[in-house]
């Protein structure tokens, strides 16, 4: 059998507007090759170039990435200080590539628990990134859906008790503009490596219609053929949303 090129598909169809992935398996990957959890986190740090590229190549609208979960923050405090220094690095050193690549980033999650240098940087790369018009690059950082849906409704309720919001007309439209991924397409397709079947508390309100995609790859092995293969996976789905066969 002739071997598929690389993101042959697209010339097929359009790919998801917006890909969602939970980047699990670092650990693993680095266990696996008798080295330190440390090494599997930067290796990691490789794939997700590899995929940001190959989306903006492909023609993704936006892509969001599962980075840190505020569960996170009950592993070691060893490892916890690892991916707080790992997130810096990458933001100190993928800013400039990330504008030189015409690709837009925000970052979403409570960044409270962050250093005051991870949060000016933070800031800045956004600000630095926001005129671009490629690739849409979301990362979730100490970012968890429980507590987006709790910072959403906060906010909505600050909104009716000084009377900028009537509660009669408060709908799910209305309550999605307050989330964290307001401003982008809803999640087409959302992938999980490393063979776990769990959503682990991401983005529990934008996947209520997304496609589930589940692979056993760890993370640092994941590449632009793994995500060709999720993205062709996603198109044999037949998408209802609800409907019955047939039903616009």
């Amino acid at each position: 059998m002739t071997e598929k090129k690389l993101g042959s598909f697209k010339d097929e169809k359009l790919p998801p507007q917006h890909i969602a992935i939970i980047m699990d398996g670092n650990g693993r990957w680095a266990k696996s090759k008798h080295l330190p959890r440390s090494s599997g986190h930067q290796k990691g740090v490789q794939s997700v170039r590899k995929i940001v590229k190959h989306c903006g190549q492909l023609g993704v609208n936006t892509l969001t990435l599962f980075a840190f979960s505020s569960e996170n923050l009950n592993r070691s405090s060893e490892e916890v200080g690892l991916l707080f220094k790992l997130f810096l690095t990458v933001l100190k050193n993928e800013t400039t590539k990330l504008n030189d690549n015409n690709i837009k980033l925000k970052i979403i999650g409570d960044l409270s628990v962050f250093t005051p240098e991870i949060q000016r940087l933070a800031i800045d790369a956004e600000k630095q990134l926001k005129n671009n018009n490629g690739l849409n690059l979301v990362i979730a950082a100490n970012y968890g859906g429980q507590w987006d849906i709790a910072e959403s409704a906060k906010k909505i309720a600050i909104k009716s008790v000084n009377g900028e919001i009537d509660p009669e007309k408060i709908d799910a439209s209305l309550f999605h503009a307050h989330s964290s991924l307001a401003d982008f397409p809803k999640v087409d397709l959302l992938i999980r490596t490393s063979g776990e079947l769990r959503i682990s508390n991401f983005l529990l309100w934008e996947i209520a219609y997304s496609e589930l995609y589940f692979c056993n790859t760890l993370w640092p092995n994941f590449d632009e053929h793994e995500l060709d293969a999720a993205i062709e996976a996603f198109h044999l789905r037949e998408r209802r949303f609800g409907k019955r066969n047939g039903e616009k």
